[in-house]
C-alpha cells in the first residue's frame, strides 16, 4: 500500500484527501414517497453522538439522474413526534405529496424523537447527506415547518442563512436576537390571530426584527383563525410558487 500511494499523482492525492466520499443513492421511484433511515455523527470529540434521523424521501415525478431539482425541508409540529413515521403523513407537504405526483421539490420530511425538539445541526446534516446521494439543485433549497416545525424553521435558518434560498415559518417563534442573521433569507411568514397555543405575537416580533435588521420579510394573517394556520398555507399554490421564484444565485 505505501508503494501505491507512493506512486498517486499528487493531484489525486490532494482530491482524495479533500473530496467528501461519495454517498450511493438508494433507487428510488420518482413520484413517490419512502421510508429512509440516516445515521450519523453530532458534535466532536468526546461530545460526540451518534444520531438515527428517520425521514420520509419524495422524489419528483420529473426526477432524472441527468437535471438537479429544488430540495424542500418539512418540519413537523410537536404532535407528529415519535417512533411511527406514518405520523409525519398527516400534515403539509407529506401528506400533500400522496396525491400530488408533480410535487416539484425533492422533499424530505423527518421525524422529531419524542420530547426532543428540532435541532438545526442533526439537519443540516440530513440535507448534505440527500445532497451527496441525489440531484439536488443547491441554488435552491428551502426550509418549511408548522408549529414546533416553525421554531425549528427560524432555528434553521439563522444558523445556515447560506444554505437555503429561502423559508416558510409557519405559527412559530424564533430568537429576534438572530434577526441579522436572517436578514439575508427572504421569509414568507403566516399565522392565525386567534391561535392560543403558539401567539400570534411570537410571528410579529421575528417579521419585526428581520425588518428592522434590512430583511426581506412578509406576514400573512389570517383572520379567526386558531393554531392551524398551516392547512390553508400547504394548500396554497403561491407559497409553493414564491418559493421557487428565489435563488441563492444573485444573493449579494
Amino acid at each position: 500500500m505505501p508503494g501505491l500511494i507512493a506512486r498517486l499523482p499528487l493531484v489525486t492525492m490532494v482530491l482524495a484527501i479533500l473530496m467528501p466520499s461519495s454517498v450511493r443513492a438508494e433507487p428510488v421511484t420518482p413520484g413517490t414517497q419512502q421510508a429512509r433511515q440516516y445515521v450519523t455523527s453530532v458534535g466532536r470529540g468526546d461530545e460526540a453522538r451518534e444520531v438515527t434521523l428517520r425521514y420520509w424521501l419524495f422524489v419528483p415525478k420529473e426526477y432524472a439522474e441527468t437535471k438537479q431539482v429544488p430540495l424542500m425541508l418539512f418540519l413537523h409540529g410537536a404532535g407528529e413526534r415519535g417512533d411511527d413515521l406514518e405520523r409525519v403523513k398527516k400534515w403539509g407537504p407529506p401528506k400533500r405529496v400522496a396525491n400530488d405526483k408533480d410535487f416539484p421539490f425533492l422533499l424530505i420530511s423527518p421525524q422529531c424523537e419524542k420530547d426532543e425538539r428540532w435541532d438545526a445541526e442533526e439537519m443540516v446534516l440530513l440535507v448534505k447527506h440527500v445532497v451527496g446521494a441525489y440531484r439536488v439543485d443547491q441554488n435552491r433549497m428551502y426550509c418549511t415547518g408548522l408549529s414546533m416545525g416553525g421554531y425549528g424553521t427560524w432555528s434553521l435558518l439563522a444558523a445556515r442563512p447560506n444554505m437555503f434560498a429561502a423559508g416558510i415559518p409557519i405559527c412559530g417563534g424564533g430568537n429576534p436576537a438572530k434577526a441579522k442573521q436572517l436578514a439575508g433569507v427572504p421569509l414568507w411568514v403566516f399565522h392565525g390571530d386567534k391561535d392560543s397555543t403558539v401567539p400570534l405575537k411570537r410571528s410579529e416580533q421575528m417579521v419585526q426584527a428581520v425588518k428592522e435588521a434590512g430583511g426581506n420579510v412578509r406576514l400573512t394573517v389570517y383572520p379567526g383563525v386558531g393554531h392551524n394556520s398551516w392547512s390553508a398555507t400547504y394548500a396554497n399554490p403561491k407559497a409553493y410558487d414564491w418559493l421557487l421564484s428565489h435563488s441563492l444565485k444573485g444573493r449579494e
